[in-house]
């Protein structure tokens, strides 16, 4: 998650997000919850903000690597961008995100992250099937997750990232 909440003059905070898949096709999320209410809780992708000069595709797998210990990927495109603004640790959080796709045959684990305020804010990983993401009743973002895995399960990646809608929470 990294620990700006925005980037510099205001402009969103850059952040990469991995959609990590396993042979199988699952996908691995990361489960969070509000640091001052731990009963608001949800499923998201592995992933936060730019560090220096990185690239795009550099913070996905240094995030990627200090959230889950998982280093053996290969990445792939951008399947998807994002620009959303929520209320997280008493801040409002504006982020422009790129979702990358990622492939490992690495099983992951909780490795506490790398920053203070995810070790306050999530919980573990889990590895969901398509099935079982278009059944849960519980939050995962982005929103319409589910069947933005069954398309790329169905179809492979898309030509271009595809511009989700803007979210606020």
């Amino acid at each position: 998650m990294g620990s700006e909440a925005s980037g510099s003059a205001g402009e969103p905070r850059r952040a990469s997000r991995v959609v990590l898949l396993d042979p199988s096709g699952r996908i691995l999320l990361m489960h969070g919850y509000e640091p001052d209410d731990p009963s608001t809780t949800w499923w998201f992708t592995p992933g936060g903000g730019l560090e220096g000069t990185e690239t795009w595709e550099q913070a996905a797998r240094r995030e990627l690597a200090e959230e889950t210990g998982i280093t053996e990927i290969e990445l792939g495109p951008v399947l998807w961008r994002r620009t959303c603004s929520f209320p997280f640790d008493g801040r409002l959080w504006t982020q422009d995100e790129r979702y990358f796709l990622a492939r490992t045959a690495q099983p992951g684990r909780w490795t506490g992250g790398g920053t203070e305020l995810e070790r306050r804010s999530v919980t573990g990983l889990r590895w969901w099937t398509c099935e079982e993401l278009l059944a849960t009743r519980e939050t995962v973002y982005p929103t319409r997750l589910a069947g933005l895995l069954r398309t790329l399960l169905d179809e492979g990646p898309p030509r271009t990232p595809v511009l989700l809608e803007t979210e606020r929470a």
